[in-house]
């Protein structure tokens, strides 16, 4: 009996694995189902998304972009939802962060080293994230205010907050000499620039690009996508070893169990002496510290100034969320899982481009993706309790029949 139950365990664990890959390609065959009504080739529609993406040097490197910022804000919110609460103001947390880190690189970007500027900005935009994800968890904690509601009202407290500083205080002062007033803030310092993957390759000694070294097809496109001139910045490189000192923390150290024990069980945790209402508060300044540094990467890695509030943010801290449910919650798991949500960000922008489909569709498409993916989470929540209910009758028979 004990091995048919540890059978049926496995199985149901390899099941919930692949239960987000399910659910992808369940919402492709609803939007194929869309395209077909719309008398478009879903075969040649997927494809040329598939290929946007992944088919050449510079879709390969708007993927990965994408798929920075949307890392660092999963990784965070993987942390709140282990610790038990529930974080939907990344959005204004990375606006925070992005903001605070444009301010300290206008400080600084002339007075110190760039590597040193680099290091504080990219503190700096932590910092300030986890201030503002720390606040609702302050709420909560202290006066039961649902975190949910808060997190959504600061998210728009951030944006109002970066529209009048880039309208005011941090605009770029060539914009108001030339009275054009476009809301945005100067230049940073090229000293600040996050290194590129080419400037790497260069100072390693490799120059020459692939036409001349006479690769070509797939092989030729990765070599170009790191050798050659692209958008692919070394906030990538950062955003990967995080996400390895974020599974290192949640699951080798002690706060991190503490944080996990709390999510799990929060009055189990109460009853073994942990302060359960200041891990809540921790969870969400962590998960707010990575969201504030996706901003701050954001701004030195690919923007250089910053725009107004929601064209930096580009929704990341939405779909930073589904990312996060889609590698289950595990700092490893988000690294694919990012690229994949990267992937169909940008390919649906060249799916649009390339079938002339409504922008639309292309958003329901990417919306159907989110529902499936946050739908079977909650079945693999369920499939879990069911899972522990017939342990636990299991148990209890085979001390019956003892």
């Amino acid at each position: 009996m004990q091995q048919t139950w540890l059978k049926k365990l496995q199985l149901g664990r390899v099941i919930d694995a692949l239960l987000p890959v399910i659910a992808v390609i369940a919402a492709l065959l609803v939007g194929a189902v869309i395209l077909l009504l719309l008398n478009t080739n879903p075969l040649e529609a997927y494809k040329a998304m598939f290929v946007g993406a992944f088919g050449s040097k510079n879709g390969l490197a708007d993927t990965l972009v994408k798929a920075t910022p949307l890392m660092l804000v999963a990784l965070g919110i993987a942390i709140a939802f282990r610790g038990g609460v529930i974080n939907i103001g990344a959005e204004g947390q990375l606006i925070v962060g992005a903001l605070f880190a444009t301010y300290l690189s206008l400080v600084f970007g002339e007075k110190l080293p760039g590597w040193a500027t680099i290091v504080i900005v990219l503190m700096g935009g932590a910092l300030m994230g986890g201030i503002w994800g720390a606040i609702p968890g302050y709420l909560k904690a202290k006066m039961s205010v649902n975190e949910i509601l808060s997190t959504i009202m600061m998210n728009q407290i951030a944006i109002q907050i970066g529209f009048y500083l880039l309208r005011g205080p941090m605009i770029d002062p060539e914009e108001v000499a030339a009275g054009t007033n476009i809301p945005h803030s100067a230049r940073l310092s090229k000293a600040v620039d996050l290194p590129r993957f080419t400037d790497v390759a260069k100072s390693l000694g490799f120059t020459e690009r692939a036409k001349d070294l006479g690769l070509e097809g797939f092989g030729g496109e990765l070599y170009g996508l790191l050798v050659e001139p692209t958008r692919l910045h070394t906030g990538l490189i950062f955003a990967v070893i995080m996400a390895v000192l974020v599974y290192i923390f949640l699951w080798r150290t002690t706060i991190g169990y503490r944080i996990r024990a709390v999510g799990l069980n929060p009055h189990a945790s109460r009853y073994a002496g942990i302060n359960v209402k200041g891990y809540m508060v921790l969870s969400l300044a962590l998960s707010g510290m990575f969201a504030g540094l996706a901003g701050a990467v954001e701004v030195v890695g690919l923007h250089h100034r910053m725009f107004e509030p929601l064209a930096v943010s580009a929704g990341y801290g939405f779909s930073g969320i589904v990312a996060a449910l889609f590698g289950k919650l595990h700092p490893l798991g988000i690294i694919p899982s990012s690229i994949l949500f990267g992937g169909l960000l940008v390919g649906g922008d060249k799916m649009q481009r390339a079938m002339q489909i409504p922008q639309v569709l292309v958003m329901a498409l990417l919306g159907l993706v989110v529902l499936f993916v946050v739908s079977t989470d909650v079945w693999s929540r369920r499939r879990a309790n069911r899972r522990v209910s017939a342990g636990s009758a299991s148990s209890d028979e085979e001390e019956v029949s003892e």
